[in-house]
């Protein structure tokens, strides 16, 4: 009975506002990303979707290293514990 993990992670990121649509297109171009809120100062709410920790930390590493990109804050992390078989059952 193996346990699979699905990590949820809420982030702000703070960019330049006048490069705000380019930094959301780069930011969904990423895998297990979604941008649930914006503002016209240049601030987005984005949720990732992954398979462990490691996956968050290289997901925000990219994020900050971004052009244009000022701050990535984690603000929400929760880990899911999934049961494969139990899964399997549904």
């Amino acid at each position: 009975m193996a346990l699979e993990e699905v990590h949820i992670s809420s982030l702000v990121v703070q960019v330049k506002p006048e490069h705000l649509d380019a930094i959301k297109a780069q930011i969904t171009a990423l895998a297990n990303t979604e941008i649930h809120g914006e503002s016209a100062e240049g601030k987005l709410v984005v949720v990732l979707e992954t398979a462990n920790q490691g996956f968050v930390t290289d997901t925000i590493d990219k994020i900050n290293n971004l052009p244009n990109v000022l701050n990535t804050f984690l603000v929400y992390h929760q880990i899911e514990h999934l049961d494969s078989q139990e899964e399997d059952a549904s």
